[in-house]
């Protein structure tokens, strides 16, 4: 469902940046890739945590194969402006600043003035609901993906675990002299494996179905998934992301709603599709079923898959299909709707 990844990655400066914490820079940087360019509709996805353009699931084959597919980076992500490339980068962002950026982007850089659909997976979920938040003339339809329009108090304190557990390793240097990779690898195996056993689901693992990924044993994956896939991580980069992650609350940005989260929802009239997975540990379905209720215009269907929120990422065949299914559906309704 996603293009294949030997596609060009782009690069745009947005100038004197001020971000929420009034931390300024000369410029940030975005790194973004952009598919199905003849298209004349105009579907923008943004990266999940720890997620690389390359990786993430962008259904351009699929259900998206009529659209100008646009993947853009989060802010934090080593792609786009960092603590890794940028010096001078504040240790905390916030999705509004990834918005921000990201409408520079599209209305100064690419000349677009509307978005067909916006499809975002947990963290790339977050940020798609801020830009409803935001930007609501904008975005005409979005697909949101094991996510959430507040991080829920039992989310921010799993991530408290991975986030320590790198903080306190022997490795990890909190102060940054100069641009490129900071080395620690014992902080960032402890992230990994403080953080691996959420990623799934308990029937994943008692079915043993790390073996359909090509590996053989649990222990042969934890040492993928713990190891080998954080080495071209950096440790800020990753706290970074998990702070703006841990901060994500729309209510707080939606004029109007005074905090209240369920008045912010109801503000987004255009079509949603939220497609929780029902074993996903921490953006838990029954919290897509209550923003369901506050949104106007909004369908939830649940993930029927024992894969957690990895179910979301692209990393089962099965589940990627009836996602594509799904937002197929949904676009289409949108289309005849609109007729």
């Amino acid at each position: 469902m996603s293009s294949p990844t030997n596609s060009t990655i782009e690069f745009f400066s947005v100038p004197n940046f001020t971000f929420q914490n009034d931390t300024t820079l000369s410029h940030v940087r975005l790194a973004y890739q952009q598919l199905n360019k003849s298209a004349t509709k105009v579907a923008l996805v943004p990266t999940c945590f720890r997620g690389r353009i390359h990786s993430t699931l962008n259904f351009a084959q699929g259900a998206l194969r009529d659209y100008r597919v646009i993947v853009v980076a989060l802010l934090g992500n080593g792609e786009s402006s960092s603590p890794s490339n940028t010096l001078g980068f504040p240790s905390t962002v916030n999705y509004t600043d990834c918005v921000r950026a990201q409408h520079y982007l599209l209305t100064q850089g690419l000349g677009i003035k509307s978005v067909d659909v916006m499809v975002g997976f947990s963290m790339g979920g977050q940020c798609t609901y801020h830009w409803m938040a935001l930007y609501p003339e904008m975005i005409k339809s979005a697909v949101i993906i094991c996510s959430s329009s507040r991080t829920s108090r039992h989310n921010y304190q799993f991530l408290e675990g991975p986030r320590v557990a790198l903080e306190n390793s022997a490795d990890y240097v909190a102060e940054r002299k100069e641009v490129g990779k900071l080395e620690a690898p014992r902080g960032l195996c402890a992230f990994g494996k403080a953080y691996s056993a959420w990623l799934t689901s308990v029937a994943w693992f008692e079915q043993q179905l790390y073996q359909e990924l090509g590996y053989q044993s649990l222990s042969d994956w934890d040492q993928a998934v713990t190891d080998v896939n954080y080495r071209d991580w950096d440790p800020q980069d990753l706290l970074v992301m998990l702070r703006c992650w841990q901060g994500g609350d729309i209510s707080l940005y939606s004029p109007g709603c005074d905090g209240s989260l369920e008045v912010a929802l109801s503000k987004i009239t255009v079509p949603v599709l939220l497609m929780p997975c029902q074993t996903d540990q921490y953006f838990h379905w029954s919290a897509s079923e209550k923003e369901a209720r506050s949104l106007p215009n909004a369908k939830c269907e649940i993930i029927p898959s024992v894969w957690g929120h990895l179910a979301g990422a692209g990393s089962n065949r099965q589940d990627t299909e009836w996602m594509d299914n799904q937002i197929k559906e949904f676009l289409r309704l949108n289309d005849a709707l609109a007729d």
